[in-house]
């Protein structure tokens, strides 16, 4: 694990689904240190928070045309990731939500955020919303939407801060976890 030093440049990197593989275990490694509450937790890993099943998922979501990686480096040293792509509504919100969500949700260009990760020591630096911007402008939705725990706090302040809002409740399976299914709608005409 890198620590912050005083000085520190970093910088955003944004990869296509070709260059994504090598990425895989970078991006886990980088989960497992945002995520020390779920790493070796059997209940996590049965739930399907655990670094392998984060391998699965990033390799499943590659066969989406349009995915997109970003990985913020400090001083080369690769510090977070986030990863996105754009997906139908039906896809992304199932046949219980689609349509409790807003209309321009369901009907313009939608990009799920999959995951957004940063390394303990760099949280708190503005990471994560560059991570973010760097999806945002590379997929160019009209709105994007994610999962968050209930109790992620720190994802929970970021993700509000960048302006998502809650949308419902939401479950991958029918016994997994229960999810914050959460909106943002980055069409310039909403920001007035």
């Amino acid at each position: 694990m890198t620590t912050p030093s005083t000085r520190t440049d970093v910088v955003v990197r944004t990869y296509g689904p070709g260059q994504v593989p090598p990425l895989i275990d970078v991006a886990a490694d980088i989960w497992a240190d945002a995520h020390p509450e779920l790493v070796d937790n059997p209940q996590a890993a049965s739930l399907g928070l655990s670094v392998q099943a984060l391998h699965r998922q990033i390799i499943g979501h590659l066969k989406h045309q349009g995915l997109t990686m970003a990985v913020a480096y400090a001083d080369g040293t690769p510090v977070g990731f986030g990863y996105a792509f754009p997906c139908t509504p039906q896809y992304w919100f199932g046949v219980d939500l689609v349509d409790k969500v807003p209309e321009g949700a369901r009907k313009e260009r939608l990009m799920g955020l999959c995951e957004l990760a940063v390394r303990p020591p760099w949280q708190g630096r503005g990471i994560g919303a560059w991570l973010h911007a760097a999806l945002i402008k590379a997929i160019n939705p009209q709105w994007s939407s994610l999962l968050a725990l209930p109790d992620n706090k720190r994802g929970q302040d970021l993700y509000a801060r960048l302006g998502y809002r809650y949308a419902g409740p939401y479950r991958n399976t029918p016994d997994g976890p229960e999810f914050d299914l959460l909106l943002l709608d980055v069409r310039p005409e909403s920001a007035e």
